[in-house]
């Protein structure tokens, strides 16, 4: 038998082990009953259930696509927040998109728009690699980054 203390008592009779768990207002576990002779544990039974299901029952991250929109005039802190918002999706596992938006006369000028994503793609190299690069449509321009 073990105590509530996590002390091992010795061989004691199940009478005596169900007295000395009632004289701590605690319950008499079988933790190893295939052991000769088998092992009991005096304990909070509810709060031992509730850690075994707890162990059990552990939530997994499901990977995510996550989008950050960025246009060519976008300020050079701007663009410092987006990459430091790209580094903690990348820090959770999550996949990102970086999308670089073109309307009007911008749409002349994509190469500024690459030069940025490339840039960024760079910034983020050490936690990332490029999984697709320049996804191309008529108002944008974009890459995707997932985690190393």
């Amino acid at each position: 038998m073990i105590d509530e203390n996590g002390a091992q008592v010795g061989i004691v009779t199940k009478e005596d082990a169900i007295a000395k768990a009632k004289a701590v207002d605690l319950d008499l576990v079988e933790v190893a009953p295939e052991a000769n002779p088998p092992v009991c544990r005096i304990l909070n039974y509810g709060k031992y259930k509730y850690k075994q299901k707890k162990k059990t029952h552990q939530k997994q991250h499901v990977v995510q696509l996550k989008e950050l929109r960025l246009r060519p005039k976008t300020g050079e802190h701007d663009i410092q927040t987006k990459i430091r918002q790209a580094r903690k999706f990348l820090e959770n596992k999550d996949r990102v998109i970086v999308s670089m938006m073109f309307k009007g006369r911008e749409r002349a000028h994509t190469s500024l728009g690459d030069t940025i994503l490339k840039r960024i793609a760079e910034s983020l190299e050490d936690i990332a690699k490029v999984e697709k690069d320049k996804i191309s449509d008529d108002r944008r321009l974009g890459i995707i980054l997932s985690p190393k």
